[in-house]
C-alpha cells in the first residue's frame, strides 16, 4: 500500500494543511484524482509521497489518465497559500478546473512555425527596447497609447518560442481576449491558446487538458487565472495594461496577480514585462528601489499625419453648456455630429451602468434603497427594474412614491444606457451600441469586436470596458461624459485611478489612423489628476502621488490589510470591531491600526460591515494578525 498527500479541490474544506490518503497503485506526484470526503467524492491532486501514518486512511478512488500537473504550479499554489492565506480547498482550485475528465481527450495542437510576415517590422525604438530585454527578470514596460506594446510582446514571444519555451500573456479584462488573441494569431496559428472563466464549462476544460497534454511550446491568453495553466517551460510572462485593479482577486485567496507572475517566473527564470501607459505607482516606485530595468516607449509605433489629439475641457458647472441634453454637452453633441458626417467612429465614456442612478420622490425626498444593503437602487429603463449592483437585488418601478404616494418621482445621475437612449433620439441614423457588464452573452464587446473594428458600429458607449487596450482605426472623436466620478471614491489610489482611466481612454484616439479629437465633461477641470492626464505628464503625477502616500502613509511605504466583521445590527458589529482592535493593541505587533469604521458597503445581505484598517513596513506582521482573527463573520483582504 502506497501512502499520498493530497490537496482536495472543495470549497468545504477549509483546513491549511493537505489531507492523507492510501492506494494500492504507485502514483505520481501531481496526479489528478478523486477521493471520498465527509460524503463526498471530490477532485484532487497528489502532492507528496509519505509514509504509513499513525491514523486510518481512506482509499483514493478514480485515477484520471492526465499527465501529471506540473510540479511548478503546485510549488507556486503552495507559495501562494503562504502569501496569501486562504483555505487550502480555495487554493486547489485555482488549480484545477472543476469537472476535469479523461473521458474523450482532445487533439493534440499542431501547429506551423511562427510567422512574422503579417505585422509591421519593428519601429527603431522597440528594435532598442527589445534590445535591452534579453535577461530573465521583470522589465516594467512605460509605453505611451499607441507606441506598440503589444508589437513587442509578439517580439519577445517569437523569440521565447524559437528556444522552445511556452509564454502567457495576460489582460485585465475577459472582453479584450479577443483583440490580442487575434493578433498573436496571426503569427502563432494554432499555438495561441484562449482560456477564461466566461467559456463555457466543455470549452473550458477542452483547453486547459490541451495545455496540459502539449508537447509543443504554447502561447496562451487570458485573465489573471491564465497565470495557473498548466504549461510547462514558461519562458514570458507578459501583464498587459499592468496597473488595472482587475489584476486583483476580490475573492479568496486575494491575491495579485503581479506578485504571483513575479513568482512564477522566478521559478522558471523567465522573464516578467509589466506593460502599461500608466504603470501603478507602486509598481514604478519598487523598479526604481531595486533598480528593475523601465523601458520606455515614447514615440507612436504608426506614423500619423495628423497633429495631436484636440482636447476641449467642458466645465459641467455652466449649465448653458447643456442646452439640448441634460448631460451631454453642446461642443460634445457638434463633435459628434462631425464625426458621423465623416463617417468615423465615436466613443462615449461614462465609468456608471443602468438607466439612472437616484430615484427619488420630489414631493417627500423618499430615495429608492435596496432593502438588503441599504444602497441606492439603479434604474434600468430596458428592463423598467430598479437594481442593486451589489447584491442584485431588484424590483419593479413604483408608480407612485411609496411613502407619501405622490407620483412625482424622478431619475437623476445618468448611466450608460440613458446614454445610448440619448444619443439614439439625437442622432436616430446613427448605429449605436452598449458594451458594459450589464450586457448579455450575446452582447458582449468579444463577440462584436470584428463589426466595431470594421465600423459597423457609429457610436460606442460603455463603461472602462472600452477604455483598455483598443485599437479602431476609425474611431476618431472621443466624449468623456463625467472625468471627475472616480475622484469621488473613498480609497487612496482614487487620484492615481483617475489619471489612469482618463490616460487610458484618451489612447483610444490619436493613435496615426484618423485625427482625433476629445471633450473631456468634469464638474471638476482644474484638479491635477485631469490636468496632468491631459497633458500626458506622467512624471509631475508620479511625483505629487508619491508625495502624498508618504505624508498619509499608504502604499509602497506600508503594508495593508482590511478585516471586515459582519454582524446582524450595526452596534453589534462595531462593538466586535472594538473587542479585536484591542486585542490587536495587546498583542504589541508592529502595526498602525485606523478604524474601526462603518465598511464602504455598510450594510450587505441583511448584514452591518465594520472594518479594521492595518498597516504595516513588515508584511509578515500582517500575517500574524490574520493567525489571530475569530474564525466567525471576519473576512480578510491583504493587499486591498
Amino acid at each position: 500500500m502506497y501512502f499520498y498527500e493530497v490537496w482536495v479541490r472543495s470549497n468545504k474544506y477549509h483546513g491549511s494543511g493537505a489531507l492523507t490518503y492510501q492506494s494500492a497503485q504507485q502514483l505520481s506526484v501531481g496526479s489528478i484524482v478523486s477521493v471520498p470526503m465527509q460524503r463526498d467524492k471530490v477532485m484532487a491532486v497528489i502532492t507528496k509521497v509519505v509514509t504509513q501514518p499513525a491514523f486510518t486512511t481512506k482509499d483514493i478512488g478514480q485515477v484520471y489518465g492526465l499527465p501529471p500537473v506540473p510540479e511548478h504550479l503546485l510549488r507556486l499554489s503552495e507559495w501562494l497559500q503562504a502569501y496569501y492565506p486562504a483555505p487550502l480547498g480555495l487554493v486547489t482550485q485555482q488549480v484545477i478546473p472543476a469537472d476535469v475528465n479523461d473521458k474523450k481527450l482532445p487533439a493534440p495542437i499542431t501547429a506551423g512555425a511562427p510567422d512574422l510576415s503579417n505585422v509591421p517590422p519593428l519601429t527603431d525604438q522597440q528594435q532598442e527596447a527589445v534590445a535591452g530585454m534579453v535577461n530573465p527578470g521583470t522589465y516594467l514596460l512605460h509605453g505611451t497609447t499607441g507606441s506598440g506594446k503589444t508589437r513587442l510582446y509578439i517580439e519577445l514571444a517569437y523569440r521565447r518560442l524559437a528556444n522552445g519555451r511556452s509564454c502567457i500573456i495576460l489582460t485585465p479584462e475577459i472582453s479584450l481576449t479577443s483583440q490580442l488573441a487575434e493578433r498573436f494569431r496571426q503569427v502563432f496559428g494554432e499555438r495561441v491558446v484562449v482560456l477564461h472563466s466566461q467559456q463555457s464549462p466543455k470549452e473550458r476544460r477542452e483547453k486547459w487538458q490541451q495545455i496540459l497534454l502539449s508537447q509543443e511550446p504554447l502561447v496562451v491568453v487570458g485573465p489573471r487565472s491564465a497565470l495557473f495553466s498548466p504549461l510547462k517551460n514558461i519562458g514570458l510572462i507578459v501583464l498587459d495594461e499592468s496597473h488595472e485593479p482587475a489584476y486583483k482577486q476580490e475573492q479568496a485567496p486575494h491575491y495579485q496577480a503581479g506578485r504571483v507572475a513575479a513568482k512564477l517566473a522566478q521559478l522558471h527564470g523567465s522573464m516578467l514585462v509589466l506593460g502599461s501607459a500608466t504603470p501603478s505607482v507602486s509598481d514604478y516606485y519598487l523598479a526604481e528601489q531595486k533598480q528593475k530595468p523601465i523601458i520606455e516607449l515614447t514615440e507612436l509605433a504608426t506614423a500619423s499625419e495628423h497633429a495631436e489629439t484636440k482636447v476641449q475641457v467642458v466645465d459641467l458647472k455652466d449649465r448653458s453648456l447643456l442646452s439640448r441634453n441634460p448631460s451631454l454637452s453642446q461642443p460634445l453633441l457638434e463633435a459628434i455630429e462631425a464625426a458621423l458626417l465623416r463617417k468615423e467612429q465615436v466613443l462615449l465614456y461614462l465609468n456608471r451602468r443602468g438607466t439612472a442612478r437616484i430615484i427619488l420622490c420630489e414631493n417627500c425626498g423618499w430615495q429608492a434603497m435596496c432593502p438588503h444593503c441599504d444602497l441606492p437602487l439603479t434604474y434600468h429603463g430596458d428592463q423598467h427594474l430598479l437594481r442593486c449592483h451589489v447584491c442584485n437585488h431588484h424590483e419593479p418601478v413604483p408608480a407612485a412614491c411609496p411613502a407619501c404616494n405622490h407620483p412625482s418621482i424622478i431619475y437623476r445621475s445618468i448611466g450608460t444606457k440613458a446614454v445610448a437612449d440619448d444619443v439614439s433620439r439625437l442622432f436616430p441614423g446613427a448605429r449605436v451600441q452598449r458594451f458594459d457588464t450589464d450586457n448579455t452573452k450575446a452582447e458582449r464587446f468579444e463577440n462584436h469586436f470584428s463589426s466595431v473594428h470594421a465600423g459597423d458600429v457609429d457610436i460606442l458607449v460603455g463603461t472602462q470596458l472600452l477604455a483598455k487596450g483598443l485599437d479602431l482605426p476609425r474611431l476618431s472623436t472621443l466624449g468623456i461624459i463625467a472625468a471627475n466620478t472616480s475622484l469621488a471614491m473613498p480609497d487612496f489610489s482614487a487620484n492615481e485611478r483617475t489619471y489612469q482611466l482618463l490616460t487610458q481612454v484618451l489612447g483610444r484616439v490619436g493613435r496615426g489612423h484618423v485625427a482625433g479629437s476629445a471633450i473631456i465633461q468634469t464638474y471638476q477641470p482644474e484638479h491635477p489628476a485631469i490636468q496632468t492626464a491631459i497633458t500626458g505628464d506622467w512624471q509631475e503625477f508620479y511625483k505629487a502621488e508619491l508625495e502624498s502616500r508618504k505624508l498619509f502613509n499608504f502604499p509602497p511605504f506600508v503594508y495593508l490589510l482590511k478585516l471586515t466583521v459582519r454582524r446582524a445590527s450595526t452596534k453589534t458589529a462595531e462593538k466586535a470591531a472594538e473587542d479585536f482592535a484591542e486585542v490587536l493593541r495587546k498583542a504589541k505587533l508592529k502595526i498602525e491600526i485606523d478604524g474601526p469604521a462603518p465598511a464602504f458597503h455598510e450594510k450587505f445581505q441583511n448584514k452591518y460591515q465594520w472594518q479594521l484598517v492595518l498597516k504595516a513596513k513588515d508584511r509578515t506582521q500582517l500575517l500574524e494578525v490574520i493567525k489571530l482573527l475569530p474564525s466567525s463573520g471576519w473576512s480578510y483582504d491583504i493587499d486591498p
